[in-house]
């Protein structure tokens, strides 16, 4: 393996933890980061790039985007749900009035993000 394969190796463990992150942390997006993981290995590990598109967490995030077949219904209402009852549990937490306001706008903007992306129809 050449060192460029174990640099885009690396840089793909990398991004696709911070995606695996951003399955439970609402405002840390999970899409683009398992894309990136997956064009990394890609070109430097096709074993890692193979079983990445056939994971059960990852793989429906990048045949969506390659097929541009949108968000299922279900995902967008499920990662609706979860994104608010995280900000809110976060607010509860924290009680800072500035913190729920940003917590408040991320939550709007995140939700218009999911709403307005293309739905998939099953």
């Amino acid at each position: 393996m050449t060192f460029k394969q174990q640099c885009l190796k690396l840089a793909g463990i990398i991004l696709l933890v911070i995606g695996a992150v951003g399955i439970v942390v609402p405002v840390l997006p999970t899409t683009p980061f398992v894309i990136l993981a997956a064009a990394c290995f890609s070109l430097s590990s096709p074993e890692i790039a193979a079983w990445l598109e056939k994971n059960r967490y990852f793989g429906p995030y990048i045949e969506h985007y390659r097929n541009k077949t949108g968000v299922p219904l279900r995902q967008k209402i499920t990662a609706l749900i979860f994104l608010w009852v995280m900000l809110c549990i976060s607010m509860i937490i924290v009680q800072k009035s500035f913190v729920i306001v940003i917590l408040c706008v991320v939550g709007v903007l995140v939700t218009l993000h999911l709403v307005l992306m293309k739905t998939r129809q099953n």
